[in-house]
């Protein structure tokens, strides 16, 4: 698949969203990411279940070193599921060789953002993971439930919203994702989101993937830099060429292949 197949096909699925109930749009946005996935793993057992009274889908490698991994799926905390973050999640587990526990949090406008986050919280508390990972909405879930709860692991963190987004401080447009898309979501759970500091680091070891055509790269950028000089070991990588949303499709997309191996390898090296 080209870059531009894959953002032709994306965009074009994103637009069928529009005007649908939110069930609906859910429905039809976890089989959109998918469509993208890899294939599962031959040897990974996949288990739903609940973490303290969360629900959780539980992605376990046959030969998997002790720890678990906690991960939490982006969509605009409107969005997304462990359905649609389905191949994301798998992959993760089989390249860490770790079990997976992918968070279905509640989703806004049903939810607020509180509930989301607690939603989070509680299963990694509960959990005691090793690390934990988020793409999007959810990497500010990671973040925000990371600086709450005294985390001291390492953290994954995948094109995430830092800071309070501004017209000012976000990054030229881009497709699949706009400036305008951002601001939108954000005044959504603004309300909610709590108070922090973005060049505090939200654990002193952390992991970064971006993307170049996305306007939340340049905060996030200005963020890695922050968070090193205030001594966290930050380790980034951005693919070139692609768009927020593209790790949906990293089987396919070589630039964005190269850069989940990359980010999968160094938190691995952080898990040993």
């Amino acid at each position: 698949m080209t870059p531009e197949a894959f953002r032709h096909a994306f965009a074009q699925g994103l637009r069928k969203l529009d005007g649908l109930p939110p069930g609906a749009a859910r429905r039809r946005y976890d089989r959109l990411c998918g469509r993208f996935a890899p294939p599962l793993p031959g040897d990974l057992a996949i288990v739903d279940g609940r973490v303290a009274g969360v629900p959780v889908r539980r992605f376990r490698p046959a030969d998997a070193s002790p720890g678990a991994v906690v991960y939490v799926h982006g969509g605009g905390w409107s969005l997304g599921s462990v359905r649609s973050h389905q191949g994301i999640a798998a992959s993760l587990a089989a390249r860490l060789r770790r079990e997976v526990v992918s968070v279905d949090y509640r989703l806004a406008p049903e939810a607020s953002y509180a509930d989301a986050l607690a939603d989070c919280r509680i299963t990694i508390e509960t959990l005691a993971p090793m690390a934990a990972v988020g793409d999007s909405a959810g990497g500010r879930l990671v973040m925000d439930a990371a600086a709450g709860g005294g985390w001291q692991g390492p953290l994954g963190l995948i094109y995430p919203p830092v800071g309070r987004p501004t017209p000012a401080t976000l990054g030229p447009d881009a497709p699949l994702l706009s400036r305008a898309d951002i601001l939108a979501l954000w005044q959504a759970v603004a309300d909610d989101m709590p108070e922090g500091d973005p060049d505090r680091p939200p654990g002193a070891f952390l992991e970064v993937l971006a993307v170049e055509h996305d306007p939340l790269t340049a905060p996030l950028e200005a963020a890695v830099s922050a968070w090193r000089a205030a001594g966290a070991e930050v380790g980034y990588r951005r693919a070139p060429g692609l768009w927020h949303g593209a790790l949906h499709a990293h089987a396919a997309l070589p630039a964005m292949g190269e850069a989940w191996d990359d980010f999968c390898t160094a938190l691995a090296r952080r898990l040993m």
